[in-house]
């Protein structure tokens, strides 16, 4: 069991936690014996998780349901983290939104769209919780943030400008807060990877089998390895590729 503050167990906040990465992240840190808050818009999948992982592992999990979009909601969210667990080791920024379209064509209410979702929110949030990684980190040593973005926010992909951009700020956002936190052992690490195999990316498994896609295994291992870095170890961001010649794409 994972032993941190006063004897607690360490925390973690994951954020889209109902399906796909959310689920494998959290799964993975109940397994290790972390307390969690896992959050998305619909409860009934996260009651199904937490009773599961609390039964399974012994740990706590709050449920926190929460509309990306909706900056109450965030603020609302990261005060019941706190005043769950009253420290935060982990924070998980997987919740996100995906959209395609060309330039010519997609709506620029989409584009906003994404913007509140995939950008905004992870700047309310770090916000918001900034008080509680900043003192954990003091008692604890270290602090992680791991914002899950996306090749395409490092390359380009046609028809994904839209939703690369969002991801492109979100690195820019988690590089500025390293320069900023990270001599207080808050650091933030973000991951970009290309096709991973969720529901999220069937829309082009007819043309890239799902077996050929990155697992969320592969990124739940990424995230674990983050979190056991030290307050002197700052991965500022790491991009997940599929096999090929051309290592850029999606």
């Amino acid at each position: 069991m994972t032993v941190g503050i006063a004897g607690e167990r360490k925390a973690a906040l994951v954020t889209g936690a109902s399906r796909g990465i959310g689920a494998e992240v959290a799964t993975r840190f109940a397994e290790a014996g972390w307390d969690l808050t896992i959050s998305a818009r619909s409860r009934e999948p996260l009651d199904e998780l937490a009773h599961l992982l609390g039964e399974k592992f012994g740990v706590r999990v709050a449920v926190a349901v929460a509309d990306m979009a909706d900056a109450e909601q965030l603020d609302a969210l990261a005060a019941a983290h706190t005043e769950a667990f009253g420290r935060l080791d982990l924070l998980v920024l997987n919740a996100g939104m995906g959209q395609k379209g060309l330039i010519a064509e997609l709506p620029v209410r989409r584009f906003d769209k994404l913007y509140q979702v995939n950008v905004r929110s992870a700047y309310v949030l770090l916000q918001a919780l900034l008080p509680t990684l900043r003192s954990t980190a003091e008692v604890a040593g270290a602090a992680k943030v791991v914002a899950i973005a996306s090749i395409t926010g490092v390359h380009p992909e046609p028809e994904l400008a839209a939703y690369g951009a969002t991801k492109a700020a979100l690195i820019s956002l988690c590089e500025t807060f390293n320069l900023e936190e990270s001599e207080a052992g808050v650091s933030a690490t973000t991951i970009s990877p290309g096709y991973v195999n969720t529901d999220l990316s069937e829309w082009t498994k007819d043309k890239i089998p799902a077996e050929e896609m990155i697992t969320v295994g592969d990124v739940a291992t990424m995230v674990e390895a983050v979190s056991r870095l030290s307050r002197y170890a700052v991965l500022p961001g790491v991009v997940l590729t599929r096999p090929g010649t051309n290592l850029g794409r999606a």
